[in-house]
């Protein structure tokens, strides 16, 4: 897949590599990280785990945050570690995409948002599809390939390989939280690198 990109990049793809992320203009979007979806998830630990220091670094550098959920009634409540009693915005939805919620696209539009990063599940179906809408109403998608997931590999790959085909960003849980903080001169900068610095165990 890594070769096929690098033979067939899009114009959608120039164009959005070159946008600068900003944190007033960034929103954090955690799609459907639901107990009953995440069981069956593969490596949904890692998957957890990166998304939770998206979330801690977007906390640290005011970035917001908005989770939605899908048909919660019957797949249950966004995990508690991830809410971590904050008061996100949430918005459940019954359609894939997140796009067909006008609560969800009022809330961009209220806060003029230019980037979105799109995490949490599942790649091939909530997360493409809501990306793909996104990308249509001409906002700068970025996925980290490490925060988000499916039932199968294979899904998973399929899909960041056509977000990225369709103009989204390819990045990882690591360089979106750097290229949000920029700096070591930052005040936050300390308690960045030791987010960064977590590491992962089972």
């Amino acid at each position: 897949m890594d070769q096929f990109l690098k033979k067939n990049p899009t114009p959608n793809n120039l164009i959005n590599n070159y946008k600068v992320l900003l944190e007033d203009e960034t929103l954090l979007l955690i799609v459907d990280v639901q107990q009953k979806l995440i069981n069956n998830i593969k490596d949904s630990k890692l998957l957890i785990f990166n998304i939770k220091k998206l979330i801690d670094t977007c906390n640290l550098l005011n970035v917001r945050i908005a989770i939605t959920e899908q048909n919660p009634l019957k797949l249950g409540k966004t995990l508690e570690s991830i809410e971590d009693n904050n008061e996100y915005p949430k918005f459940e939805k019954m359609e894939f995409s997140c796009s067909k919620n006008k609560n969800f696209l009022n809330y961009i539009n209220e806060y003029n948002f230019k980037n979105i990063i799109v995490c949490g599940i599942e790649s091939h179906i909530c997360i493409l599809q809501t990306s793909i809408d996104l990308l249509k109403k001409g906002l700068n998608i970025l996925i980290p390939r490490d925060a988000i997931g499916s039932r199968n590999e294979i899904d998973n790959d399929t899909a960041f390989l056509r977000l990225i085909l369709s103009g989204a960003v390819a990045s990882t849980t690591e360089s979106l939280i750097c290229e949000l903080c920029k700096t070591s001169n930052r005040k936050e900068f300390r308690e960045v690198s030791r987010i960064l610095k977590n590491s992962f165990s089972n």
